[in-house]
């Protein structure tokens, strides 16, 4: 659907509005899918397993090559001796997850509105009338602190005529366009500063607060609801335990939950955060990739200095993995992103970690040996 603006004053007073740039006109039309072989309705609904999997592998790899041991938290022999689901209990588990978010996925795509494009000029011309109009109070700003800005405005034009346009209350008469689409004549014009600032608003500076907003409740709703599955000693019977049968966490076992669980603290959660923030779909398809890859590298098993992943924040594998421990099970419960919540109510683990983690070493290895002597 094709929808044509029309030229229209910001404001009602024309004495403010004579010397604010026109608003461009705008046609909406469809926005191009983002990847030419697949449409966005598809990428929504499967990149963030795809991503999963990915990065899943990758650790795979690692695990079972034993490639980088030096970063490890556990030894293979805790894998085998101290878990208490099979990778092929986990897999699965896992799957009917993503199953579900699938069609948590499929629901909010089917909310979204169409996506379209073509206002994007408008928007950042909208932008840059608010910054225009906010140079109104300048000069009773610079009063404030007895500075006569039309006085230094004065002085300033000839050299700096920008500033002079800015201190003098946004007041630009010799930026024109050449024409204004509709009578042919002159048009007052934006400052190429009103412009790129308004731009860095519309591309950058939203979209971050919206991503954050997204980032921020996602953790709240996380930490209190994996809190309560701790404290609620039903719900953990019920359904929290069964994601400590893994002390000992790998990449592909992030999402290895009890299927309520899974809807509750990740599903329902992301999708919340998504609806909460207003993210685009397309900063929605960021959101959810980048959540889920955050996840799998929260469990991966290693402490790797190059992984980009584990420096964001400190809340990273080496972080969570002490709330898999028997002795680290009542502490940080925050996931995936940062770790505030633990901080401020108390809950972030303050303990010595080093000798716990050689001491379920030691008892692993000797698990193992006695496995084999027996079977020899």
């Amino acid at each position: 659907m094709n929808t044509t603006s029309t030229l229209r004053s910001v404001m009602a007073n024309t004495t403010f509005t004579a010397d604010l740039p026109p608003l461009p006109a705008y046609t909406l039309k469809p926005m191009p899918d983002l990847l030419p072989f697949i449409s966005d309705f598809w990428l929504a609904l499967f990149a963030p397993h795809i991503a999963y999997w990915i990065v899943s592998a990758i650790f795979h790899v690692i695990d079972i090559y034993d490639l980088f041991p030096q970063y490890r938290l556990h030894t293979p022999a805790e894998i085998t001796q101290r878990n208490l689901a099979t990778r092929w209990q986990v897999a699965r588990d896992v799957v009917f997850e993503q199953f579900l978010q699938v069609l948590m996925a499929l629901a909010l795509s089917m909310t979204d509105p169409p996506q379209m494009t073509g206002m994007e000029d408008h928007e950042v011309a909208v932008w840059a009338t608010r910054i225009r109009m906010a140079q109104r109070a300048l000069p009773a700003v610079l009063g404030m602190v007895g500075l006569n800005a039309v006085s230094i405005a004065k002085n300033m034009a000839g050299s700096h005529p920008i500033i002079a346009g800015a201190l003098s209350g946004g007041h630009y008469p010799f930026l024109t366009a050449e024409q204004n689409g509709v009578s042919g004549t002159a048009v007052p014009a934006f400052a190429r500063w009103e412009l790129m600032v308004a731009k860095a608003i519309y591309w950058l500076i939203i979209p971050y607060f919206q991503m954050m907003v997204a980032i921020i409740f996602l953790d709240t709703w996380q930490y209190f609801w994996h809190r309560a599955m701790h404290v609620n000693k039903w719900m953990y019977t019920k359904w929290h335990a069964r994601h400590h049968r893994l002390y000992v966490p790998y990449a592909y076992g992030a999402l290895y939950n009890h299927p309520v669980e899974g809807f509750v603290l990740d599903t329902a959660g992301a999708g919340l955060a998504y609806k909460v923030s207003m993210l685009s779909p397309r900063l929605g398809l960021l959101f959810f990739v980048g959540s889920t890859m955050k996840t799998v590298d929260d469990h991966c098993g290693y402490k790797l200095p190059w992984d980009p992943l584990q420096h964001i924040t400190s809340n990273n594998a080496a972080y969570h993995d002490i709330h898999h421990q028997s002795w680290g099970i009542k502490h940080n419960f925050s996931q995936p992103f940062f770790t505030f919540w633990d901080k401020l109510l108390g809950t972030k683990y303050l303990g010595e970690t080093k000798l716990k983690y050689a001491r379920s070493r030691q008892l692993a290895e000797a698990k193992e040996e006695a496995a084999h002597g027996k079977t020899e």
